[in-house]
């Protein structure tokens, strides 16, 4: 168990990011059966077609020697900085690794889980060992991620708005005790109950967030640089999103505003800007504003600006609407 000692300062300077290496890497793991997330058969049965692939036609095979239990090389799973990280983000700090530092965490990751492949031994101990890495990794993301990535990246950003609201509302403590059966809020500290154990104080830093799609069922945590003190937890909706096709809305629902429309309102469990849930709906994005124009004015939603976003969330007559429709039209024939 690791157990973060939190002071008042340490809260305030807490954030949120995303972290599209660290979904890659994940994703990666799970294809090549040693991940500590649970990759859903349908998404495996899509993806591992071009996963072999690309382990015959790139340089792939030598990124993933660099994975071991406990993380690996530091220096292909970069830290993020912000909520709007981006792949090309990631992809220029992997480039820039110093090549010194790229040695040791490779010499460092082959003591302790040596690779038996000649052809993957030439790679890592090549002088573009670092260049190598990055393009195989940019073409595993493009081949493998990138179609999804604005879908996922709609389920983490929702997340994100939940937690935030949730601080509001009701604190740090709920927010903490929210992210993930195996973490809690105990004695003014987050306990995290995972394989290595450690006390770590947050000082004056404050806590990274990540929430993450491939990361399900588990948690992970970092606790030495290069990273930050960071915890990564499932994001809200990971499972309805990657294990069960989406439930359609009430068929009464439909039948009564329109298909579309409610799928919609159904979608707006939670806040959602209209891009969002555009990508989460695979709708246009201008029809997506349409139906939410008329569910305003319906009064079954209102809207905030957070940011430079407006997120739409259902009224207290929108979540009856969406949850009782079937029940309440078929006692009312």
């Amino acid at each position: 168990m690791i157990r973060f000692e939190v002071a008042a300062e340490a809260l305030l300077r807490s954030r949120f990011a995303l972290s599209p290496a660290f979904e890659l890497a994940c994703l990666l793991r799970s294809l090549d059966g040693r991940g500590r997330g649970r990759l859903p058969a349908a998404w495996a049965a899509r993806l591992r077609p071009a996963f072999e692939r690309l382990r015959r036609e790139s340089d792939l095979d030598a990124a993933l020697a660099l994975h071991t239990p406990r993380g690996g090389a530091d220096f292909i799973t970069v830290p993020p900085r912000r909520l709007a990280q981006t792949w090309e983000e990631d992809l220029a700090a992997v480039r820039a690794t110093p090549p010194g530092q790229a040695r040791a965490e490779i010499a460092r990751v082959l003591a302790v889980q040596p690779v038996r492949d000649p052809g993957v031994r030439r790679i890592l101990a090549a002088p573009d060992a670092v260049e190598r890495i990055a393009v195989a990794l940019d073409r595993a993301w493009h081949e493998l991620l990138a179609a999804d990535w604005p879908l996922l990246r709609a389920v983490c950003e929702r997340d994100v708005v939940h937690r935030v609201g949730l601080i509001g509302e009701q604190g740090w403590e709920a927010v903490i005790a929210g992210l993930h059966d195996g973490v809690s809020w105990r004695d003014g500290g987050i306990e995290v109950r995972v394989a290595s154990g450690a006390t770590v104080a947050l000082a004056g830093e404050g806590l990274l967030l990540i929430p993450s799609v491939f990361i399900v069922p588990t948690v992970a945590a970092h606790t030495a640089p290069p990273w930050p003190k960071t915890l990564i937890y499932p994001a809200r909706g990971t499972a309805a999103l990657l294990e069960t096709p989406p439930a359609g809305p009430p068929q009464a629902l439909g039948a009564l505003i329109g298909r579309s429309r409610a799928r919609v309102l159904a979608a707006l469990d939670t806040p959602a800007s209209t891009s969002q849930l555009a990508r989460q709906l695979r709708l246009a994005t201008g029809a997506v504003g349409d139906h939410l124009a008329v569910l305003l004015d319906a009064g079954l939603l209102s809207r905030a600006r957070s940011g430079r976003s407006v997120l739409y969330q259902r009224t207290a007559l929108g979540d009856a609407l969406a949850s009782g429709a079937d029940a309440t039209l078929a006692g009312a024939g």
